[in-house]
């Protein structure tokens, strides 16, 4: 279908398509000179001291949880407002994912004190999923870390160029892992990047990313090794070339994105106040600068949003739901719930109600108050 607004939309150019072109015409495709130089700016522009590039985000959070020991009879404190892969890393480890609540509608990220309620002497991690690239409570959070002994974790997929009190959102916790998805801020189509100031975590990441080999193919290239020796279980979750190539001309677009993002986002909030005040608007008061990856409105309770989104695609407005609850999935339900079920009020309750908008930096202030308008008469009827 072709939309009039689109849910969101690529910032690409010429940068993009000479960058991908100047690897192909090097003859080297497989991760090595240009992904250095992409690890280098994204820990430079994240003020990590190690940045670890990957194939996706859902490895990285994988790998993360391998390099933090994560294993059978652990359990990691997770949120369900998210996307699967959050609490699938968990699964992959053998361990168990412990689902807490939110904090509540105006702000969709993991609740500290639901987070102190699901501890057990099996807590190993927390892993915190900073909701539409809104922080969440990061101080809080590591002090009931420290406290307990537990590290963690950062799912920062949505959160590329955000920060609080200064410091980029992903560098918080022992790892952080970033998204660059099609529909994220920036992109390489699929792609990842794992942070850590961590020197030992930094060596291990790099190990479990390729086989667990003390050496790669660009090293043996360049003539820095004969040989390798395997030293640990690892996996094949390497980026390209290319996707680093254009990586690193999508991180020198990110900063104009994201405050365009920024712009929209608040337009769109001084509108829904105006003209639809019965929506619930999530992060109106979240600390910390956020990369506004998504624009998430709550509707009024008890209203049909499938109708909403139907009447939304019929004036050619795309939407989206962030997201269905993990724990109430078919799969969570019979594999990870079934002694216990579980009960989260305040996710089941924004859940029901969430309705993503359309938010991309090239959206026009004219496509925001269409967006606005024609919520505001389908809620009006």
């Amino acid at each position: 279908m072709s939309w009039r607004i689109p849910l969101a939309d690529l910032d690409f150019g010429p940068e993009e398509t000479q960058a991908a072109l100047q690897v192909l015409e090097s003859r080297w495709l497989t991760m090595g000179a240009v992904t250095e130089q992409f690890e280098a700016d994204f820990a430079r522009f994240t003020g990590a001291k190690h940045a670890i590039a990957v194939t996706n985000c859902t490895v990285g959070l994988h790998m993360a949880c391998l390099a933090l020991d994560i294993g059978p009879g652990d359990e990691v404190i997770v949120p369900s407002l998210t996307f699967v892969a959050t609490s699938n890393a968990v699964l992959y480890c053998g361990a168990q994912p412990v689902f807490a609540d939110i904090c509540g509608p105006d702000q969709l990220t993991l609740s500290p004190e639901s987070v102190e309620q699901h501890l057990t002497s099996r807590t190993k991690a927390i892993m915190v999923m900073h909701y539409g690239g809104y922080a969440c409570d990061m101080p809080r959070i590591l002090e009931i870390a420290e406290r307990h002994g537990l590290a963690v974790i950062e799912d920062a997929a949505h959160s590329v160029g955000s920060s609080l009190g200064g410091r980029a959102l992903g560098v918080w916790g022992k790892i952080g892992c970033y998204s660059f998805f099609s529909n994220k801020n920036m992109t390489t189509g699929e792609g990842g990047m794992l942070v850590t100031d961590d020197d030992a975590l930094a060596a291990r990441l790099r190990l479990l990313r390729s086989h667990g080999m003390t050496s790669l193919t660009w090293d043996r290239h360049r003539g820095h090794a004969w040989s390798y020796d395997v030293v640990e279980l690892g996996y094949n979750y390497r980026i390209d070339e290319i996707r680093s190539a254009i990586g690193i001309v999508q991180l020198q677009k990110l900063p104009a994105g994201n405050a365009a993002r920024r712009e929209l986002t608040t337009l769109y909030r001084a509108q829904f106040a105006a003209e639809v005040p019965e929506l619930t608007i999530p992060f109106r008061q979240t600390p910390g600068i956020s990369a506004c990856h998504l624009m998430p409105v709550l509707l009024p309770p008890g209203t049909a949003r499938v109708a909403v989104m139907d009447a939304l695609k019929q004036e050619g407005i795309q939407t989206s739901i962030h997201y269905p609850p993990i724990h109430l999935f078919s799969y969570y339900r019979q594999r990870v719930n079934a002694s216990s079920p579980v009960v989260l009020p305040l996710t089941e309750d924004v859940a029901a109600r969430e309705l993503t908008l359309p938010l991309y930096p090239a959206l026009q202030a004219e496509q925001v108050s269409v967006v606005v308008q024609a919520l505001r008469k389908i809620l009006r009827g």
